[in-house]
């Protein structure tokens, strides 16, 4: 549990003994290659903190599969949409690998409040940091040249390059799988 208990840490520097009382409500679980996570449609009843594995987010549309986020180590993996307004989720989640998760269940998520008093403010900052990168995605999306979207995917995240199919990279980037391969032999010149 110390990834889980580095990660909250560094972002909400908190005492130890609220820290053990954080990560006693977190239970490690597995999600084998393949399994899913939550399918679109379903109610998102979890929040994970990802120790180990990596994780797809993606949409099937009519005629493609979008992919919408790549989780590995250190991020978290939930819907925001149903853990905090039980609504449908709009993605659907898959482990791309064996994935090891510290889940908490939405009951526990807010009744930590009442263990934790100053919960709430920790749950904004966390939030707030959702949204800042989100932000900042969507930014990139829009702004950035595929050359400088693959540049900075690759300064964030290299080990996805070695552990991910490159399609998946693709739709993540907004790129075709052909721009990808001719972007990553470029690099390597």
């Amino acid at each position: 549990m110390k990834e889980l208990e580095l990660y909250i840490n560094s972002y909400f520097g908190i005492p130890a003994d609220e820290m053990a009382e954080i990560t006693g409500f977190f239970k490690l679980t597995t999600l084998e290659k393949g399994s899913f996570f939550l399918k679109e449609g379903q109610i998102c009843d979890k929040l994970s903190f990802q120790k180990s594995g990596y994780i797809r987010v993606f949409k099937q549309t009519e005629d493609k599969e979008i992919t919408q986020w790549i989780s590995s180590k250190g991020y978290f993996v939930t819907d925001l949409r149903g853990i905090y307004f039980n609504q449908p989720a709009m993605f659907t989640i898959q482990a791309l690998s064996d994935s090891e998760l510290y889940t908490i269940n939405r009951e526990d998520l807010r009744n930590l409040v009442d263990y934790i008093p100053k919960w709430q403010e920790l749950e904004k900052l966390f939030l707030a940091n959702c949204f800042t990168y989100l932000e900042t995605r969507v930014f990139n999306l829009l702004s950035l040249s595929a050359e400088e979207r693959y540049i900075t995917l690759f300064e964030q995240n290299p080990e996805l390059f070695n552990h991910v199919p490159l399609q998946y990279l693709a739709s993540m980037m907004n790129m075709t799988p052909e721009t990808l391969s001719r972007l990553r032999r470029k690099m390597l010149v």
